[in-house]
């Protein structure tokens, strides 16, 4: 998903209201943020916002929150639910809606203006929540509902709430000393500063790294369309006559698998591996250990052993042990299968006479022969018939239409932040209404990496709010007049995103807390994954796979060696994804004392004593550019993939064995879990989906490992 990852997620802690119609007593009315928007379900007044609107937003809702805080935590009359957790949940509206429109534009949009407010506002915020959580008068307030909750009479719904409320203040450091707390706060101050400094040397980084070569000719195997692209991104640079390859978030960059010519891939995977560690004004190698070190305080601070015992309590996973099962547990399969992928790569390169030994540079654009070799064709086989609002109107839309009954209905007369940025009414099967969903496809220089989901408005009844939800992704923006032709990984990625979207959008529950994708971090992930069965279902995928030039459908016998080789490069796949997994924990599973002074080298060690340092497949993510565990949001979480794979697994074998793509199966999911968002326990929930727990076996059979 790799959402948004600092501002948005550090609001969440403070208020989880949504938009309303309240004034905001000291913001000048012209201020777009000082009354909830006029537009459809709150839709964001993107053409009214400037930049200066932030930081007097933010002030003021910060004030006005602070305020409706002391009321509640000083109320003369003894706690009750609406006075005192209802109160709570209605609290901070007018720092809800700045906080949503800013936390996602300044991943999608930012610019110089947005990053210096998010450093001056991390620590701002971070102290905000502190004065919230560690309210010691508030606390008590909840610690008294709490103690008495059975005796309420409160709904599931409203009981859960209650219960979330009190374990969040408590993991928060509501039960310290005074003294403790106020270390805390220190603690918390510089980790959102540290965070922000991650995650935007990440961006700078990959903008400064994009790779540079002096020739056409050096760029052979990429389409003329491409190489115009990369002229015009070196022109746009002031760099005439040159080529200018850009460097995604990821290891694995999308030109290896093409570029005939060996040294500019060496180069291309260079840049990609030495991000952040190769010294300069964004080398990350020094914040990773701040931030390493101050996780680890803080978890000792609260009582844990380590930052990931603290993180994980409060998962489905529960804590650190169960993760580093798993994780061993694929480790050894998923290596062994990685290394025979390998040998056949090696005889390919050995056959053509190459002279080398397989390096992490050369995965891609021999492992694609090897899988021309095999079945017979290649990856760009199939990018002609995966236009991009092909595959989005007929492809995504038409899977949730025939599952769940949406439709969507393009608008132009809403203002976006970008003229990319496509909108969407959204209406459910009986003709109303659900939600607006805007699509930011493309990448930018200002954008961040990625690929991830975000709700301007959640759904919530006791608000009256309606979903607002937007998908982001990062794919290629071709010349004027060019069509957009994905990749298969593009469009997966675009089922995916749309798995959460669909998440926000059916939301049906009363308190903003519990809304949407609000759910354990190892859990999140399930029904975006769910969602990507879809994208190669016989009937969807005859609906969009149509070339863009002729129109002709996509041949059986090309789609049949799609499904063929499903399972092909898993070794890879799944290698390169653990191997970030570790690398996570093993940062997170140090104690105060165990620190180290070198990034690169505990790495490696990490790696080799995983048994996971297999030289050809680098981690997905390496420490220092992986803003999922370093600029917050998955820290000591990226295991949640594989641990909600197992969900989705077991859930597309449901639906195989359910008859597939009929309404009552959708509407079964959507009842019992997607429109659910965390209002019980996840794993409860899915029982009560599924009539069971997941079984291992759908997830080691989809990624190639049940083969001995």
């Amino acid at each position: 998903m790799n959402r948004p990852l600092m501002m948005a997620a550090a609001v969440a802690l403070v208020c989880s209201a949504a938009q309303a119609a309240e004034p905001a007593a000291m913001l000048p009315a012209s201020n777009p943020f000082a009354q909830a928007s006029t537009l459809p379900f709150g839709y964001p007044q993107f053409d009214q916002i400037r930049n200066e609107d932030y930081a007097p937003a933010f002030a003021e809702g910060m004030r006005i929150n602070a305020a409706e805080i002391e009321a509640i935590a000083n109320n003369p009359k003894p706690a009750t639910f609406e006075n005192t957790i209802v109160a709570l949940e209605k609290s901070g509206q007018l720092l809800s809606r700045v906080s949503s429109v800013f936390g996602n534009l300044s991943g999608a949009n930012t610019n110089d203006s947005f990053k210096a407010l998010e450093r001056e506002l991390s620590p701002k915020l971070a102290a905000h929540s502190d004065a919230i959580r560690l309210n010691e008068k508030l606390y008590a307030r909840i610690q008294s509902l709490y103690d008495k909750r059975d005796k309420l009479h409160l709904d599931a719904e409203a009981k859960y709430l209650l219960q979330r409320y009190h374990t969040d203040f408590v993991r928060a450091g509501a039960r310290l000393s005074a003294a403790d707390k106020e270390k805390l706060k220190v603690m918390n101050g510089q980790l959102a500063n540290l965070q922000t400094a991650f995650a935007q040397n990440v961006q700078e980084e990959a903008n400064a790294s994009a790779l540079v070569v002096d020739t056409r000719e050096e760029l052979a195997g990429m389409s003329a369309a491409a190489i115009d692209a990369a002229a015009a991104a070196a022109k746009a640079r002031g760099m005439e006559g040159k080529f200018l390859i850009p460097v995604v978030n990821t290891t694995g960059q999308a030109n290896l698998a093409v570029l005939t010519n060996r040294a500019v891939r060496e180069r291309l995977m260079a840049a990609s591996l030495e991000r952040g560690s190769h010294g300069g004004q964004y080398d990350n190698r020094e914040v990773v250990l701040k931030l390493v070190r101050l996780r680890a305080e803080k978890a000792a601070l609260l009582g844990y052993a380590t930052y990931a015992d603290y993180a994980l309590e409060d998962q489905t996973a529960h804590d650190a042990q169960a993760v580093n099962r798993m994780l061993a547990e694929f480790a050894r399969p998923a290596v062994a299968n990685a290394k025979k992928e390998g040998a056949e790569i090696q005889q390919v390169i050995e056959r053509e006479q190459g002279g080398f030994q397989l390096a992490a540079q050369d995965w891609s654009f021999y492992s694609d022969k090897v899988r021309a070799e095999r079945f017979n064709f290649d990856q760009n086989q199939l990018r002609p018939y995966f236009e991009l609002n092909n595959v989005l109107t007929k492809g995504v839309f038409f899977a949730a239409n025939k599952v769940y009954g949406l439709t969507f209905k393009e608008r132009k007369d809403l203002p976006v932040y970008h003229p990319d940025v496509r909108v969407f009414d959204v209406y459910d099967a009986n003709g109303k209404q659900l939600a607006i969903f805007l699509a930011d496809f493309y990448a930018r220089s200002n954008k961040r990496g990625g690929a991830w989901m975000n709700a301007y408005v959640s759904q919530s009844k006791l608000m009256g709010t309606h979903p607002v939800v937007a998908n982001h992704l990062n794919i290629p923006q071709p010349k004027d007049g060019e069509p957009t032709l994905l990749t298969y990984d593009e469009l997966r990625t675009l089922f995916h995103e749309f798995g959460h979207a669909l998440h926000g959008m059916f939301s049906d529950v009363t308190y903003p807390r519990f809304s949407g994708t609000r759910v354990p971090r190892d859990f999140v992930e399930f029904p975006s994954q769910v969602n990507e069965m879809w994208s190669v279902w016989p009937e969807v995928l005859a609906n969009y796979a149509t070339h863009y030039q002729t129109g002709a459908p996509m041949p059986k016998e090309l789609l049949d060696k799609v499904i063929a080789s499903k399972k092909f490069n898993e070794g890879f796949r799944t290698t390169e994804y653990l191997a970030a997994s570790i690398l996570d924990q093993k940062w997170h599973q140090l104690g105060v004392a165990q620190i180290p002074n070198d990034v690169l080298g505990f790495e490696a060690a990490a790696l080799k004593s995983a048994g996971i340092d297999y030289a050809p497949v680098p981690p997905r993510y390496r420490t220092t550019y992986f803003s999922h565990t370093f600029a917050g949001g998955y820290t000591a979480g990226y295991y949640g993939y594989l641990w909600s794979e197992k969900l989705d697994a077991d859930t597309v074998n449901w639906f195989s064995e359910q008859g597939g793509m009929l309404r009552k199966n959708g509407d079964w999911f959507r009842k019992m879990l997607l429109s659910r968002g965390g209002t019980m326990d996840a794993m409860q929930m899915y029982r009560n989906f599924r009539g069971r727990d997941a079984t291992v076996e759908p997830l080691l059979e989809r990624r190639g490992l049940t083969e001995k």
